[in-house]
């Protein structure tokens, strides 16, 4: 597996000051890891968006710190609402001892349901949780899914293939993508249309129901009441 190289500098501007870094175009971070003193860092924004891309956060990446070469994974990336790369992490690993991490799902083809226009392909999940040595781990673990045909067709955790020496952690039970019912033009036209009767129909209910403008609502039937309860008189002989 290609590994790629990020050179790095040590940093001392710590806190809320190294806003002033990220205007000056560096990403600020930190090293660390089991045998390893965490270290705060700072890299070109440049150069490590460029390795970013390449490396993701599952490919080996050789850091350069001064006269050290550290092998590293990227973990914990923060950026804002523009993607801009606030802070990340560098994970020092042992290229001889497995570590577990998230590895990304990619879809690959298209379901036989969506080309027959019966379904439509709802992906439950983007991420597995792996274990394998830190060279073997993959970019992705692709996800065939021609083979979905019928609504409710699924593929679960335990029907992925991961290559040798990958191990997939997650529970083999949970559905990573599945085909959902489709829902045509018209469908959505005449639930359209229900909705609009049933709240035209409930409006006039209420409006049936409603009391006479100065009328309290049983005013009408005490005063029939009333009229009935009087006593009959005789007229006067």
């Amino acid at each position: 597996m290609k590994r790629e190289i990020l050179k790095v500098e040590k940093r001392t501007v710590l806190g809320k000051k190294v806003k002033k870094l990220r205007k000056e175009g560096f990403v600020p971070a930190n090293i660390y890891g089991k045998d390893i003193k965490s270290q705060s860092v700072q890299v070109n924004q440049k150069d490590f968006e460029k390795v970013f891309k390449e490396a993701g956060e599952t490919g080996l990446v050789d850091i350069h710190l001064g006269s050290d070469v550290i092998p590293v994974l990227i973990h914990n990336l923060q950026a804002d609402y523009h993607n801009n790369i606030l802070h990340a992490d560098f994970y020092k690993v042992n290229l001889k001892e497995k570590i577990k991490t998230d590895v990304p799902l990619e879809f690959v083809g298209e379901p036989k349901a969506v080309a027959d226009k019966i379904g439509l392909l709802m992906p439950i999940m983007s991420v597995v949780e792996v274990e394998a040595l830190p060279e073997e781990l993959p970019e992705n673990i692709q996800v065939n899914v021609e083979n979905l045909a019928l609504v409710d067709d699924q593929i679960t955790v335990a029907d992925l293939k991961a290559q040798e020496g990958v191990e997939i952690l997650t529970d083999p039970g949970q559905v990573v993508v599945k085909i959902g019912a489709l829902i045509s033009k018209e469908a959505e036209e005449q639930a359209a249309a229900d909705e609009a009767a049933a709240a035209t129909a409930a409006a006039e209910t209420a409006e049936a129901e409603a009391p006479i403008e100065g009328e309290t609502p049983a005013e009408g039937a005490e005063a029939a009441q009333t009229e009935e309860a009087k006593p009959e008189t005789k007229p006067e002989e």
